[in-house]
């Protein structure tokens, strides 16, 4: 497929595909249809961030902290209720802003304005591996300067990070944490996904499936089991990082932190919090 207006076409058709999914579910369609586009894109995009927190949090707290009581977190080690209500109620402040990322994100790929194309053979499934892989390093890399940055930069910290890092222990960490920034940190810290879309070649659903699944892996890396799959950064790395502040910046593999010297491993005898 040659014609640039057929893929732009291609991918306005998924996203409304994607729409009449969630919100065709959910709505009647005298609700929804009449809504401009941005704002269907904007509107599937929070009720689907929404739905996918609150449900793979509270799954993942029912098996860790009550089906498997005291098998992976010891009692005492279990936070409060109050505490993860509090980490919900920042997240669900934010979620409306957040949301707002991929819209965009959707409104400039549909505009023509990015790398992205809409079905695998249009480059080919071995392209479509190597692209993707490029674009996951990009995350990686992007990720890691701005959480670094994040913290480094002090203006940034006490008016953006700072709202996450009041979670500093282990009885305070639960799977909630992991989206509960302020706003702007969170879109900071997802920025990476955006960029990526203009420097390599990007499946559109792929691209939304990988930043969808943040909210995953965001939860997964906050419950303070350390898994032990290396190289990936699981929450025994992400742990140590909100118990020393300046250690384990990565998102989803160590590599970044091994490469500029921020690496802390939950094994070495410093940095065992577990």
């Amino acid at each position: 497929m040659d014609d640039p207006s057929e893929h732009l076409h291609l991918f306005v058709e998924d996203a409304d595909f994607y729409n009449r999914i969630l919100l065709g579910t959910l709505f009647p369609h005298s609700l929804w249809v009449p809504l401009p586009h941005f704002f269907q894109t904007w509107l599937r995009n929070y009720i689907g961030g929404t739905l996918l927190y609150l449900l793979s949090g509270l799954l993942w707290c029912f098996y860790i902290y009550y089906w498997k009581h005291n098998v992976y977190v010891p009692k005492d080690a279990i936070p409060t209720r109050k505490a993860m209500l509090l980490q919900i109620y920042v997240a669900m402040k934010a979620m409306p802003w957040y949301s707002l990322l991929p819209t965009i994100s959707e409104y400039a790929i549909e505009s023509g304005w990015t790398k992205c194309f809409p079905r695998a053979n249009d480059v080919g499934w071995l392209a479509y591996l190597v692209y993707t892989a490029v674009y996951l390093v990009i995350v990686e890399f992007g990720i890691y300067w701005m959480h670094r940055e994040l913290h480094d930069i002090k203006p940034l910290y006490k008016y953006l990070h700072a709202t996450h890092h009041i979670y500093n222990k282990q009885n305070t960490l639960s799977p909630f944490a992991g989206l509960a920034f302020h706003p702007l940190d969170g879109i900071l810290q997802a920025i990476p996904h955006s960029i990526a879309l203009f420097i390599v070649p990007t499946h559109f659903t792929a691209h939304l499936v990988l930043l969808f699944l943040e909210g995953i892996w965001t939860a997964n890396i906050h419950d303070c089991i350390h898994s032990k799959l290396w190289p990936f950064m699981g929450a025994g790395y992400h742990t140590i990082h909100h118990t020393t502040y300046r250690h384990n910046y990565g998102h989803y593999t160590i590599w970044m932190d091994w490469m500029f010297g921020t690496l802390r491993d939950p094994l070495d005898n410093e940095g065992k919090v577990m």
